[in-house]
């Protein structure tokens, strides 16, 4: 019969064996999978290595980390990083490796390198503009035009958030009066939320495009660790392609987030951001009221201009009159000669074609031709011209120049 041993010092023997030949500590580089914490206080994580180009698994590790350590360590990390230990970062830690007969093969970290992390974020946050740049986006919202007068504000904010109330504090009591117009469309801004509450806000907003001037993304209060749903692809492609200017206040002064590198605006606080909107609109205000002084000043000046212009003209009238009137009056003499001179042709003119016409009647006048020697023969008192007129025994009358001679038709020939 072939010589047999239990599992369990099987395990030990692995145990032991990897204790002798893995006597010291290894910096190893992974992305943590899962995080989570037990009532006691431990951490217990899993380590993952993909394939980058398949992005298949291509090791996994449980990994603890003991209360002790990790009360140093988790406040050491999230200060250096802004970030909490949570799954999908890159981490570089310090681990001993152990075995145990129940719960086998892990890795027990003593130490974190946060710089590495810090490193693949910001490796994480470049992919990301370098992609929305191939694309043509990265810069959209910057390429918009400020609003001259943005007082119709669209607030994606927590409803409950300190930073909304500094926000909205600000605006109201800005000390020139000005009246704004703001309205919250609530989103979740910490937590693995973040990116599909804003998103969904930004939806929202966009069925009501035209009652918004600006859209304002602010974060009062709250870790810094809790940043990373503003470093997302698909937030950040929404935001740079969003048709209105975005400014951001997230309340993180030290690093700026790949939302804030697409944004419109990035100001540092929710105060900072109503101070802007307030500062934006007294500028307006200052350049209407430059405008208007200009104005003033070009009409009055205008108006002084066609006054002394007005005044030099009047001066000119009495002299312009006198010699306009001198200009008439040549005028109407010379005017006055020519009618007289075309007058006195037509009157003569006329005068002989009267003198011709009058010839020219008494030429043709009974008295002149009866002067003549001529007579006229009547009948019935008027002028015989055709003797078939006449019959026998007719009584004609014919008029000589001193007279009348009556008689009677005995005969008549042609």
């Amino acid at each position: 019969m072939m010589e047999a041993i239990t599992l369990f010092e099987l395990n030990n023997l692995v145990k032991e064996t990897l204790k002798d030949n893995l006597t010291t500590s290894y910096w190893v580089q992974s992305e943590l999978s899962e995080v989570r914490t037990n009532s006691v206080g431990h951490c217990y994580v899993e380590f993952i290595q993909k394939d980058e180009r398949k992005n298949t698994l291509l090791a996994k590790a449980r990994g603890n980390i003991w209360r002790q350590t990790y009360n140093i360590l988790k406040p050491y990390f999230e200060q250096a990083t802004g970030q909490t230990l949570r799954a999908g970062i890159k981490v570089l830690v310090k681990v001993f490796v152990d075995f145990h007969e129940l719960y086998g093969y892990s890795l027990n970290v003593v130490d974190i390198d946060p710089t590495y992390t810090i490193g693949d974020m910001e490796r994480r946050r470049r992919e990301i503009l370098d992609q929305l740049e191939k694309e043509g986006v990265l810069t959209l919202n910057k390429e918009l035009e400020m609003p001259l007068l943005p007082q119709r504000i669209a607030v994606i904010s927590s409803a409950t958030a300190a930073g909304y109330g500094d926000f909205s504090n600000q605006l109201a009591q800005n000390p020139y009066g000005f009246a704004f117009y703001p309205k919250l469309f609530p989103a979740i801004m910490q937590g693995d939320q973040v990116e599909r509450s804003i998103i969904q806000a930004l939806d929202q907003i966009y069925e009501e495009l035209d009652q918004w001037d600006v859209v304002v993304i602010i974060r009062g209060g709250g870790a810094t660790s809790d940043l990373n749903g503003f470093d997302t692809y698909d937030l950040a492609y929404h935001c740079a392609q969003f048709p209105l200017p975005i400014i951001t206040g997230i309340g993180h002064e030290r690093d700026d987030t790949v939302l804030d590198f697409v944004s419109h605006t990035r100001v540092k606080t929710p105060t900072a951001a109503a101070e802007y909107l307030i500062n934006q609109v007294r500028q307006t205000a200052d350049d209407l009221e430059n405008y208007a002084n200009e104005i003033v000043e070009v009409i009055t000046g205008k108006i002084q201009e066609e006054q002394n212009r007005l005044a030099r003209l009047t001066e000119r009238i009495p002299l312009q009159v006198k010699m306009r009137l001198e200009q008439e009056r040549h005028l109407q003499e010379h005017w006055m000669q020519r009618l007289s001179s075309v007058l006195q042709l037509r009157l003569q003119k006329e005068r002989h074609r009267l003198d011709l016409w009058e010839q020219v009647l008494k030429a043709a006048s009974p008295e002149h031709l009866l002067k003549k020697g001529y007579s006229i023969t009547l009948s019935r008192g008027k002028a015989v011209t055709d003797v078939d007129s006449l019959e026998i025994g007719d009584e004609i009358e014919t008029r000589i120049l001193n007279g009348t001679i009556r008689s009677v038709v005995t005969t008549k020939e042609k």
